[in-house]
C-alpha cells in the first residue's frame, strides 16, 4: 500500500511538473538566465497543388478524393525559437527558406501544422508590403495601417523613417521609380523603425550600397544586444557569421539540420563549397533530384 501511495505521488509531481513546464515555455541559457519562447514551430506543412489547365483544376474541385500533383514547399518543419535567438536561415535556392519567412511574418499560412508567435512581428523583404503607385511616403502611411499603428503613431515615427532611409526628396517619388535599392531601403526604414518583438530578415541585404547595409546591421545588432528574436535570411556567410547565434538548414522544404551556430554552419559552408565545385550540370542534376523528392499524387 506504501509503495503504491508513493509511485503515484511521483507520478503526480512528475505531471505537474510537464504542466509548469508547459505553460511557462522557457528555457534556461549558458548564463543561467531563463529565455521565453517567441516562435513555436510545429509540424509545419505547405503544399501546393500543381495544375497544367483548367480541366485538371476543375476536377480537383468536383470530383471527391481526385488525385493530383501536389508539391511540398515545405514539409514537417520544427523548430522553437527563444527571446534573444539570432536564427540564420540557410540553404540553396528554392530549398524553402522564403516561403518559411512568410509564414513566420503571418503573410503566408501552412497548410497544416501550428506557428506560435509571442510579440509583433515585422518582415523585412526586397518589395514586402509596397505599393509601387504610391509614393515613398504614402507608402509608409499605409503599410503602417496595415501593421495596425495609428495615425498618431505614424506622423510621430514618419520623420525618423524618412530620415533612416537616406531617400531624400525621392521619398516623394512613386515607387515604381525607384531602383532594388532604393525599394529595400524603404522597406528596411519602415520595418526597423516600428520596434517589433521579432523580426524577419528576408535578403534585404543583398541590394544597396555597403554603407547602408552596415547601418542596417549596426540597428539590427541592437535589437539582438534588447533580446529579440530574429530570423536572418541570407546567402551572405559572413554576415551569417557575424551576426547569428543559430543556423537552420532547409533542404528541399524540410530542416536537415538545427543547432548552435558553431555546431551546424561549418557543416552547410562545407556542402556549399562542394555544390559551388560542381558543374552546372551536376549541379541542375542535384536541384532536380531534391524537386522530385517534393512532389506527390495526392
Amino acid at each position: 500500500m506504501l509503495n503504491c501511495t508513493h509511485l503515484l505521488y511521483n507520478r503526480f509531481i512528475n505531471l505537474t511538473t510537464n504542466i509548469i513546464y508547459n505553460i511557462l515555455e522557457v528555457t534556461v541559457n549558458k548564463e543561467g538566465k531563463i529565455m521565453n519562447v517567441s516562435v513555436n514551430i510545429e509540424n509545419v506543412t505547405k503544399e501546393y497543388r500543381i495544375y497544367r489547365n483548367n480541366k485538371e483544376r476543375l476536377k480537383d474541385v468536383l470530383l471527391p478524393f481526385h488525385e493530383n500533383k501536389t508539391f511540398y514547399a515545405l514539409n514537417d518543419l520544427s523548430l522553437t525559437a527563444y527571446e534573444g535567438d539570432v536564427i540564420g536561415l540557410v540553404g540553396i535556392n528554392g530549398s524553402g527558406k522564403s516561403t518559411l519567412s512568410n509564414m513566420i511574418g503571418g503573410s503566408l499560412s501552412p497548410t497544416s501544422g501550428v506557428i506560435k508567435r509571442e510579440g509583433d512581428v515585422s518582415v523585412i523583404a526586397i518589395n514586402a508590403g509596397l505599393n509601387g503607385q504610391l509614393s515613398g511616403v504614402e507608402n509608409i502611411e499605409f503599410k503602417m495601417l496595415c501593421m495596425g499603428f495609428t495615425r498618431k503613431e505614424i506622423k510621430k515615427l514618419t520623420p525618423d523613417i524618412i530620415e533612416f532611409s537616406e531617400l531624400g526628396e525621392f521619398i516623394y517619388q512613386p515607387v515604381k521609380k525607384y531602383s532594388s535599392g532604393m525599394r529595400a531601403k524603404l522597406g528596411f526604414s519602415i520595418n526597423i523603425t516600428t520596434n517589433p518583438d521579432i523580426l524577419v530578415i528576408d535578403e534585404a541585404l543583398s541590394v544597396g550600397d555597403q554603407t547602408f547595409a552596415q547601418k542596417c546591421l549596426d540597428k539590427i545588432f541592437e535589437y539582438k544586444k534588447q533580446g529579440k528574436t530574429i530570423f536572418f535570411v541570407s546567402h551572405n556567410m559572413k554576415q551569417v557569421r557575424d551576426f547569428c547565434t543559430k543556423i537552420a538548414w532547409i533542404e528541399a522544404g524540410k530542416l536537415k539540420k538545427f543547432g548552435e551556430l558553431d555546431d551546424v554552419l561549418p557543416e552547410y559552408e562545407k556542402f556549399l563549397n562542394g555544390f559551388k565545385k560542381r558543374s552546372k550540370v551536376e549541379q541542375k542534376q542535384f536541384r532536380n533530384e531534391l524537386d522530385d523528392s517534393r512532389f506527390v499524387m495526392k
